[in-house]
């Protein structure tokens, strides 16, 4: 897992993204096509509209909990919050953009929310799989 030039936390982050990534990515193509055949065209950009956001906001989530890994707790947690309120403020103002510039008949809303959905829960599945896997490769720290 770990090359002479990266650190066991750069493996480790890498390590729990590709674990999400992968069920998530699949998870939105299988969402996408599956949409596509049932709504057609509208399906097809509901379902990418769904992976696309899902995929790019839950990245950015690793890549803040990579930046404040050497941070103390306090500044952490400061971050995490900002992280959240600011991804909870895009969101909803991506949402407001695409119901007032976009018609139902351009984006399906159902294709939109059940793809979300599907995608999400693949991604935290494999999140959570990864940092299990990880977790029982750690060392355990010497009996006294």
């Amino acid at each position: 897992m770990n090359s002479p030039h990266i650190s066991d936390a750069e493996a480790s982050d890498r390590f729990l993204w590709r674990g999400a990534i992968l069920p998530s990515a699949i998870t939105a193509i299988l969402a996408t096509v599956l949409t596509t055949i049932i709504r057609h065209k509208s399906g097809f950009f509901g379902g990418a509209l769904a992976a696309i956001i899902v995929l790019l906001f839950f990245s950015v989530h690793l890549l803040v909990a990579r930046i404040s890994r050497n941070l103390d707790p306090m500044a952490t947690m400061a971050l995490a919050m900002f992280s959240y309120f600011a991804k909870v403020l895009v969101m909803g103002a991506l949402l407001l953009i695409v119901t007032r510039t976009t018609s139902p008949a351009t984006v399906d809303r159902p294709s939109f929310g059940i793809s979300a959905i599907a995608i999400t829960v693949a991604w935290l599945a494999g999140e959570i799989r990864a940092f299990l896997r990880l977790r029982f490769q750690l060392p355990l720290p010497p009996q006294k």
